[in-house]
């Protein structure tokens, strides 16, 4: 920034709410009085000319000050002054005598004479129109194209070249019409360009500037480097002029800091601040002062400034002093703790659904009360609170002071659905760490359970659904209005037997009762559907006998294991693993090649004499996409990874729950049946779940599933790798059922015949000798997305 700004001489606002541009400024005696005017057109089709004449330097516009407004009927885009008959607005107007160049959209050159259409001719190899400007020396356009590179045309060769009006004619009547438009001279720039100049001061020498987004240019008119100038900040507009000091051009630079910054050659000579981005900039002789800087902003700030001395400095505002009341200060900064702890305690409990992607118009959310209690000292207590995604906790850590002897700390969190599907699972886990006052690190953990409506509502039930299982009993068939008092309403008695249940994510199942035999009947349109209903159904009605004492009440399977449909998740799962890799070799090799295309491109940029890009920039544009592309559709597959695998572990607790009811499994059979289908908590590129299962299911079939002594002695591969199929797993899988139908029995005993299976431990500690937590599940809200 500089030290220094530029002193205000006159200044105005133009219009209201109007759109001003690079071509709406120009400084020019338009009345021929000897004093130069400033005419302003703007995107509103307004058409202005100033004559400023302040009374002290610094005075705003006064009436007298416009000369001209008039609005048109069109956006004004580019004013000029010239010997015309007539000023125009459209999209280029260039000064050449008695003729004018217009430029359109799709790179036609059009000129005029005086008012009448002289030619037509499209430049070669246009896409987008790039600054145009006219040397009167070398009676040629020059412009910068869209392949980054400054061309120059003669007029002689435009006007006898192919007419635009027969671009549309046949190849063989072209070959007699003309010339074809060849180019006089092209430098390759390697940047876009935002403006370009002819400077000419005398008869002898004429310059080409050309305003680059990174680089300021200085050309020769047969296209050679003269000079040039890399820039440390992004350039909003420029214009050349006359030096006081011979061979020499002054330019001004404005960017967008702000500043306006004085160049002789490639010497910075001044640097001044604006209060503006200036869009555009011209130097004009206004009254007595020769020089004056007019800017012009894109809202229409027009401000006719010098360059002055007068240092802007800040200065800060006087402190009042006041005593320091030391007893007032510790008062204050205790409340201001307490309810910064406080706030910490509670953060995040409300506006629960701001994050949620569940497309339903409620979201229900479940308040979670945790009171950690201590018995002895200890230091840096850190509660971690932990659900399974997709399901959600407002705040999951929280950071204690220390404690002392039969304290407590409590805190409030808040469960809600985060994403769009169901989880495999509704339970929760606390975890506290902790350091003694020895510094031995300790911890301590205990698990809750989530309530049904916080991901499904009662709804109307289905009569028909593509997935159905039956439990069997040994008791009479409860009422619903007993056992689920959440999901009825107790003046309908037809929900005694049958009960609906909307998810959150859009399907449905259903539960019925059998009025005539000891059965439960859970159905639903998607296999992975039915786990949570089907568990929540068996631990209601555990606890419902519980309660009366019923120590006998047992469940059972006897049907058919749903494998086919359960071998349809699996292949859905490993598809999308194959698309992951598939999409991870693609970006690789995209990657490689725009790496490879930016090489090159850095080495032609590098070398003095650049040779042509050869449409390098394009295809580093298209493979730039490409890599966007691919890298869009891995987060989207890797998402969908996510949510087939969380289906697949539904669908895996059902299967592993109606195995062990069917074979009537022990608990510990249980256990070793869980650490088969479900080793992993999450899917990762080094070990996936369909090549871990197998080889656990496989160790099961050559040990205590084994047929023979034979199968026992063939060895397993010691290393996992991705398979190219499922056939072999759902081999495995029918012939681990087949097995357990035919008497086996589970153990992690090499011995087949010894039925002693060792678990592995997996206590779960809601107590120690520190520390003893409680955890309350408080309410149940409905929140409004």
């Amino acid at each position: 920034m500089s030290l220094f700004k530029a002193r205000d001489w006159w200044s105005t606002m133009l219009g209201e709410k109007e759109e001003f541009d690079q071509g709406c400024l120009c400084v020019a005696d338009v009345d021929n009085s000897g004093r130069d005017k400033i005419i302003v057109g703007s995107y509103m089709g307004y058409l202005r000319i100033l004559n400023p004449h302040p009374v002290k330097p610094g005075d705003g516009g006064q009436p007298e000050d416009l000369l001209l407004e008039v609005q048109l009927r069109e956006p004004i885009l580019q004013v000029e002054v010239g010997k015309f008959l007539c000023l125009l607005s459209v999209y280029g107007i260039l000064e050449s005598r008695d003729l004018i160049c217009i430029q359109s959209m799709d790179g036609m050159l059009m000129l005029f004479e005086q008012e009448s259409y002289a030619f037509g001719r499209f430049l070669p190899g246009f896409l987008l129109p790039g600054p145009l400007t006219y040397s009167s020396r070398t009676d040629s356009f020059i412009t910068v194209s869209s392949c980054r590179q400054v061309e120059s045309y003669k007029y002689q060769v435009l006007a006898f070249a192919t007419d635009a009006d027969e671009r549309q004619e046949t190849d063989q009547a072209k070959l007699g019409s003309g010339k074809r438009l060849v180019v006089d001279w092209v430098l390759n720039l390697g940047e876009q360009a935002l403006d370009i100049r002819v400077v000419s001061f005398n008869q002898t020498v004429s310059s080409v500037f050309v305003l680059g987004e990174r680089n300021f240019f200085c050309l020769k008119d047969n296209g050679q480097i003269r000079f040039m100038k890399k820039l440390d900040y992004s350039p909003s507009c420029f214009i050349p002029y006359c030096s006081v000091k011979e061979g020499t051009i002054n330019t001004l630079i404005g960017n967008h800091s702000k500043m306006l910054n004085v160049y002789q050659d490639v010497t910075l000579k001044w640097a001044a601040q604006l209060p503006h981005i200036p869009v555009s900039v011209k130097v004009a002789n206004l009254q007595d002062l020769k020089g004056v800087i007019v800017t012009l902003s894109d809202t229409g700030h027009l401000q006719c400034s010098y360059l002055g001395t007068d240092p802007s400095l800040f200065q800060a505002p006087r402190v009042e002093s006041r005593e320091l009341n030391q007893e007032e200060f510790d008062a204050e900064m205790k409340e201001l703790q307490k309810i910064i702890k406080e706030a910490t305690k509670t953060q995040g409990i409300f506006d629960m659904s701001i994050d949620s992607e569940v497309e339903a118009e409620a979201v229900p959310s479940v308040t979670v009360k945790i009171t950690i209690q201590s018995r002895v000292t200890v230091k840096k207590p850190n509660l971690e609170v932990c659900v399974q995604a997709p399901l959600a906790v407002t705040c999951e850590q929280f950071v204690f002071d220390d404690l002392e002897p039969d304290s407590s700390e409590t805190v409030i969190v808040s469960v809600f659905l985060k994403r769009n599907f169901s989880p495999s699972e509704l339970e929760g886990n606390c975890v506290l760490s902790y350091s003694m006052p020895t510094g031995i690190l300790k911890a301590a953990q205990c698990n809750f359970s989530l309530p049904l409506r916080l991901i499904c509502f009662p709804a109307q039930p289905s009569k028909a659904a593509n997935h159905k299982i039956t439990i069997d009993t040994n008791k009479p068939p409860i009422s619903f209005l007993t056992i689920f008092p959440d999901f009825v309403d107790p003046s309908e008695d037809d929900q005694a037997n049958v009960l609906g249940f909307q998810f959150l994510s859009g399907s449905k199942a259903t539960l019925l009762a059998s009025k005539t035999s000891q059965r439960y009947r859970i159905q639903s349109d998607q296999l992975e559907d039915l786990w949570l209903i089907t568990k929540e159904l068996r631990l209601r009605l555990q606890e419902h006998f519980k309660k009366r004492n019923c120590k006998d009440f047992t469940c059972a399977f006897s049907g058919s294991i749903p494998l086919q449909e359960y071998f349809e998740l699996i292949d859905r799962h490993f598809e999308l693993r194959l698309n992951e890799e598939k999409l991870q070799e693609l970006l690789s090799q995209r990657a490689a090649q725009f790496r490879a295309i930016e090489r090159r491109l850095l080495t032609r940029f590098k070398d003095k004499t650049p040779a042509p890009l050869q449409h390098l920039d394009t295809l580093l544009e298209g493979t730039f996409r490409e890599v966007i592309a691919l890298a869009d559709a891995a987060v989207e597959n890797q998402a969908n990874i996510f949510q087939a695998f969380t289906k697949l572990k539904s669908a895996t607790h059902l299967v592993i729950m109606l195995i062990s009811l069917w074979q009537k499994l022990s608990t510990d059979q249980v256990a070793i049946l869980e650490a088969t289908f479900l080793p992993l908590a999450e899917d990762t590129k080094e070990m996936g779940w369909e090549e871990t299962v197998d080889a656990a299911i496989s160790y099961l079939l050559r040990t205590c599933l084994s047929k023979s002594s034979k199968e026992q002695a063939l060895s397993l591969s010691s290393q996992l790798c991705m398979p190219k199929d499922t056939s072999r797993l759902k081999k495995n899988i029918t012939l681990f059922c087949d097995r357990l139908a035919k008497g086996g029995r589970l153990s992690l005993s090499t011995d087949s015949a010894t039925q002693q299976a060792a678990v592995m431990p997996g206590e779960t500690l809601g107590t120690c000798s520190q520390f003893t937590i409680y955890i309350y599940i408080l309410e149940l809200k409905i929140l409004q997305i």
